[in-house]
């Protein structure tokens, strides 16, 4: 009997490994807003790592994590790297494609609490007295994250911070126009 059931957990943890193995070798996260704003308003929020904080939502997920800005003072060349509680990690992103006031495309690396390396997209698309916003994060997907994919909705779990990250975008957007309106 012990025979049995050791050869069905081999069987079933086996069927899980070859599942895990077939599932997508990369993922993309993406969210979308419409934000009653012109491009050339939120596209220096996106492009300036120092003003971040006014609507990044992992930002507050630790507002004790260490923070250190390089390189260039904002666009291509600027540098943000933190380290931060379990749930912040550490990393590094740089914003290696700049282009006003359409886009903007950082490297994210992150070191802990697992590595991973992807890019993460803005595209802003004017549509008439306001503006899309799009985010996205995409990348590799190695087979211990298609192992984990199976059990974590990363679409979700990533998904809900970019919905809350763009909808602090479009306040602070939208009220800074008010202001200069």
């Amino acid at each position: 009997m012990l025979k049995i059931i050791s050869l069905a957990a081999v069987a079933v943890v086996g069927g899980f490994l070859i599942y895990a193995a077939t599932r997508p070798d990369s993922f993309r996260v993406e969210r979308t807003a419409t934000i009653n704003a012109p491009p050339e308003r939120i596209f220096p929020l996106i492009n300036d790592f120092q003003r971040w904080g006014a609507w990044s939502p992992f930002e507050k997920k630790d507002p004790g994590m260490k923070r250190t800005m390089s390189g260039m003072p904002s666009g291509e060349g600027a540098v943000y790297e933190w380290d931060g509680n379990k749930e912040i990690g550490q990393g590094r992103m740089e914003i290696v494609e700049s282009v006003p006031p359409s886009r903007v495309t950082l490297t994210l690396d992150f070191t802990r609490p697992f590595k991973a390396h992807n890019i993460v997209d803005f595209t802003l698309e004017p549509r008439g007295n306001s503006t899309q916003v799009t985010w996205a994060i995409h990348g590799p997907s190695p087979f211990i994250s298609k192992v984990m994919s199976i059990v974590l909705n990363v679409d979700k779990m990533i998904g809900k911070d970019f919905e809350a990250g763009l909808a602090a975008l479009k306040t602070v957007s939208e009220q800074q126009s008010a202001d200069r309106g």
